[in-house]
């Protein structure tokens, strides 16, 4: 027989509930918070995928788990989490594709309202790498659609030869700043519609010192920006700005949909924004900023800007100081991109092997760290370069003494790679539970 539907109480337990939330947030500020933003901690505790699997339970069940259990996965789940807060890690933050900021459709698409129909306008876009073949995939673009900008500095005087059917490539890599200006002045002789994507970049605008890198950007007609990026705003938080005031998003997204947007409510429907995304519903990102914003002020954000500038600087010049780091160019941005060379490689370029085998150094030195777990740095190629270090650091908890204890532990876990092994100096994170 089957089992009887009781409703006469409540189908969840309200007291149990708020319990383990109390228990959880205790959790998420002892392993999250504390331990993860302390240098004595290791950044992340390496396990492979398959022991994970059985220290955290993966497997779903028939019957729930009790409270105290959910609360060990729980704790669980942060320690062996990477610790993106810790002042040792130095990789850039990515949250993944954010369709509302990237999407092709509103900038490749503009309504035609004599026939009600779409169709596809010109467009210049300085995208990333990373998003270019997902979007071009997504709004089906073929070479040639778009004008994106290739590795490093966009040359204004290289468009004509670009857009004649090369395959559009472009970078996030190197952390060079495009001459806005320049382009803008083509996009507005030729009718097109300039996209820039400032996710990263777009925050030096908070900052007098460095606001001029963005020259140019207030006559574009799209902007995207990332606070969650440079700003440290608590991920995700995106945003698309739009000069149109015509009603383009809504125009190319919205559906109508009545049974979820009422053109006939009491109040003012304008704030029904749902329809102007292509996923329709979105979270409250605005809130993140606005809090943060209001917290530190506007010369709070400019602080952060400049101290995320301050540390590559201090990292460039400290570089150059020591055997070993050879930079891959000079930063204009917070992207600090390098080679660490060996000593058995040092003084050998003109070995035909040389930059096979120093292709090789990064993987090594990364793999080492993240089993050691004394920080995180990304690496890869880039067009013609062989695998070097990309550091991007915009955590304002970070230190002189981080930096250096970074210079250090890339010469401490590389320096065996061409020579006698050099033992760590300092002792290890705590791997304490």
């Amino acid at each position: 027989m089957a089992e009887m539907i009781q409703l006469d109480h409540p189908g969840s337990d309200v007291a149990d509930a708020e319990a383990f939330l109390l228990e959880a947030l205790q959790i998420l500020l002892d392993e999250g918070v504390r331990k993860g933003t302390d240098a004595t901690q290791k950044v992340c505790e390496w396990k492979e995928p398959e022991e994970l699997r059985e220290l955290l339970g993966l497997e779903l069940r028939d019957h729930g788990e009790s409270r105290q259990s959910l609360l060990r996965r729980c704790r669980l789940v942060l320690r062996y989490s990477v610790k993106t807060g810790h002042p040792r890690f130095f990789n850039q933050l990515f949250s993944g594709l954010d369709l509302f900021a990237l999407t092709g459709r509103f900038i490749t698409e503009t309504l035609n309202t004599s026939q009600a129909t779409y169709e596809i306008a010109p467009v210049f876009v300085l995208m990333e790498e990373v998003l270019l073949a997902k979007l071009r995939e997504m709004v089906g673009w073929s070479d040639g659609d778009g004008i994106f900008a290739p590795g490093g500095r966009w040359s204004p005087r290289s468009w004509r030869r670009r857009s004649r059917g090369r395959k559009p490539s472009g970078t996030t890599v190197l952390g060079a700043f495009d001459p806005l200006g320049a382009i803008a002045d083509i996009c507005q002789r030729h009718n097109l519609w300039l996209h820039v994507d400032a996710a990263w970049g777009g925050s030096a605008l908070l900052s007098g010192k460095h606001r001029h890198l963005l020259d140019g950007i207030e006559r574009a007609d799209s902007v995207a920006w990332n606070p969650h990026k440079m700003l440290t705003v608590g991920q995700q938080c995106s945003a698309f700005l739009l000069r149109d005031s015509s009603g383009l998003l809504q125009r190319c997204h919205g559906t109508g949909a009545t049974y979820l947007f009422q053109r006939d409510k009491f109040y003012d429907v304008t704030y029904d924004t749902g329809d102007k995304t292509p996923q329709c519903g979105r979270r409250v990102d605005c809130l993140k900023l606005w809090l943060l914003w209001k917290a530190i002020g506007t010369q709070g954000l400019a602080r952060r800007v400049e101290r995320a500038f301050a540390f590559t600087r201090y990292l460039a010049e400290e570089m150059k100081r020591r055997d070993g780091f050879r930079l891959v160019l000079e930063p204009e941005f917070i992207n600090l991109c390098f080679w660490f060379v060996p000593p058995s490689l040092r003084g050998r370029e003109d070995d035909p092997q040389y930059w096979s085998k120093l292709g090789k150094v990064a993987p090594v030195i990364k793999e080492r760290m993240m089993k050691k777990g004394s920080m995180l740095v990304g690496y890869q190629p880039h067009g013609p370069h062989v695998n070097f270090f990309r550091q991007v650091v915009t955590n304002p908890v970070v230190t002189r003494a981080d930096l250096d204890f970074f210079l250090d532990e890339i010469e401490r876990l590389g320096e065996d790679l061409g020579g006698t092994p050099h033992p760590p100096p300092h002792p290890e994170p705590s791997s304490d539970p």
